[in-house]
């Protein structure tokens, strides 16, 4: 199909996914970007190599999951029009991201208490990588959050149907990949030395 071809209805939804797809492609760009940073920068002399991500990160590797399938869930059930489990399963993805960013802020804290600072005399440069990007992430993850704050109100709004629900899947696509992106850098910092 050509992309000029269809109702108006059809080009701006089209437009709106596209969009989100040039956002999402710059981010990959912007985390590729920092990543190769940190390859570059771990044959620096000073590179830590035995350090151990914080356990709290794992777990917020499990939340993240489970906020995708959760996310999912929801996105059935409103395609089944089962609109009681669509809302418990976008307000559990919510809790999730909720749990996700504490879980985060936990693993800066076990980070800080084996003595890892992100700046200052106490300060390396692995670990400061590893704050510095782990939190650009988090800001993107609260993104998602604000987006799924619009989704739940326009769902009590009765916006969303099994024919109308684009801002609904927009916001599902962009909290998969904040997902996928969480995963890929989780096991890129442990697998990576």
């Amino acid at each position: 199909m050509n992309l000029t071809e269809g109702t108006h209805k059809e080009k701006t939804r089209r437009a709106k996914k596209m969009m989100l797809y040039f956002g999402i492609a710059s981010l990959v760009m912007s985390f590729a970007g920092l990543t190769s940073a940190y390859i570059i920068s771990s044959k620096r002399e000073d590179w830590l190599t035995d350090f151990q991500l914080p356990q709290a990160f794992t777990i917020s590797t499990v939340l993240i999951l489970l906020s995708s399938l959760t996310m999912y869930v929801a996105f059935k059930a409103l395609n089944q029009q089962k609109r009681s489990m669509t809302t418990s399963m976008l307000v559990a993805t919510f809790v999730l991201g909720l749990l996700f960013v504490f879980f985060q802020f936990k693993g800066y804290s076990e980070m800080i208490s084996s003595g890892y600072y992100l700046t200052g005399e106490a300060s390396n440069v692995t670990m400061s990588y590893i704050y510095v990007i782990s939190f650009l992430h988090i800001a993107h993850v609260i993104a998602g959050m604000i987006s799924l704050i619009v989704v739940i109100y326009n769902h009590f709004k009765q916006k969303y149907n099994h024919k109308e629900y684009l801002g609904f899947e927009l916001a599902m696509i962009f909290w998969h990949f904040v997902d996928i992106l969480w995963i890929y850098l989780f096991l890129f910092f442990s697998f990576y030395r």
